[in-house]
């Protein structure tokens, strides 16, 4: 699965050559894609309009770009202006079927997916997956009576309807090659872009954007009882990282502007780890996201720390998404 993530990455943003190879199914999936969102327009697909205001958090390109810390951000932005948020996910990487799932803090990442493992301990907020956003939607309105939801990686799900849209954008990598799946990294065309009121930059924003920075936090251990470390505490020795993550090579550049020396190992996305891949025969620090812990915290090891990251974004992104969400759609 890595060398196909890595030949991918090499198709999409260095140039390769089977880019060009692979243009006329780009262009075939490019014209599904614009079919389907036009049949959703008009009314012969159906979306289902929840009662509550639904925010959908996506990205055009495939690939980690930040959408689950700036989740996190507004969820707890709009806990501190009183509303009532829940976040509905698809649960990829789960066993997950057409009934939903509230996701318990203990439960095995296995089964809900990583990433709605890792929102549900750490947002505070009820978390729920299904392969339908909307039923998921509907859980969490008729148990818990959120008065808001946020869809974790949604911008293409055209079956719930939306109130407001974001779009998280990469400015490291970009767009790529500028083509869609499989030439490209785009799930919808570029131009679509522009059609999406939010958009956050991770990196530096380009007119119209709001910027956002990931910021890391204390490093923690896997280990119970042992305390909370500053990132810098490791710059003494070599460090192993672990990422299997959208865009690895994010993580591992973190690491070494804190000042560390790295020995990267890049993994898949959602990667399903085994204690084998993290015995490399010596004593040195293990580092990894917080994304990978959920799935490496069960490990018998010591010397197994993650890395927490919260985003920071300005305060009139607050404001107009607050604005928008009273806004009629």
């Amino acid at each position: 699965m890595f060398f196909i993530e890595r030949l991918a990455q090499a198709i999409w943003y260095e140039g390769h050559p089977i880019g060009w190879i692979l243009c006329p199914l780009g262009g075939l999936y490019c014209m599904t894609v614009k079919m389907r969102r036009q049949c959703y327009r008009r009314g012969w697909f159906s979306s289902t309009r929840l009662p509550i205001p639904v925010i959908i958090v996506g990205n055009l390109t495939v690939g980690g770009t930040g959408k689950t810390p700036l989740v996190l951000w507004i969820v707890q932005f709009l806990l501190a202006n009183g509303r009532q948020p829940g976040i509905i996910s698809r649960g990829y990487g789960g066993r997950i079927g057409d009934t939903p799932r509230e996701v318990r803090s203990g439960d095995n990442p296995s089964e809900v997916g990583d990433e709605p493992l890792l929102l549900a301990r750490r947002s505070g907020v009820p978390v729920a997956v299904c392969r339908s956003r909307v039923k998921a939607g509907e859980f969490l309105y008729i148990h818990h009576g959120c008065d808001c939801l946020i869809a974790d990686d949604g911008l293409q799900h055209y079956a719930l309807a939306r109130n407001i849209e974001i779009a998280v954008t990469d400015r490291t990598r970009g767009k790529g090659n500028g083509r869609c799946l499989p030439a490209g990294p785009l799930r919808e065309p570029i131009e679509w872009l522009s059609q999406i009121p939010l958009c956050v930059a991770n990196g530096s924003p380009e007119p119209g954007e709001y910027a956002m920075t990931l910021i890391p936090g204390k490093v923690l251990s896997l280990t119970e009882g042992i305390a909370a470390r500053p990132l810098t505490d490791f710059r003494d020795t070599p460090v192993h990282a672990i990422a299997g993550i959208g865009y690895p090579t994010r993580f591992f550049s973190t690491l070494r502007t804190a000042g560390l020396t790295v020995i990267a190992h890049p993994f898949s996305d959602h990667h399903s780890f085994r204690p084998e891949e993290l015995a490399f025969g010596d004593d040195l620090p293990i580092l990894m996201t917080e994304k990978d812990a959920v799935k490496c915290a069960a490990f018998e090891g010591k010397g197994r720390w993650y890395v927490p990251v919260e985003a920071q974004l300005a305060s009139d992104f607050g404001a107009r998404l607050l604005a928008s969400m009273t806004d009629k759609p």
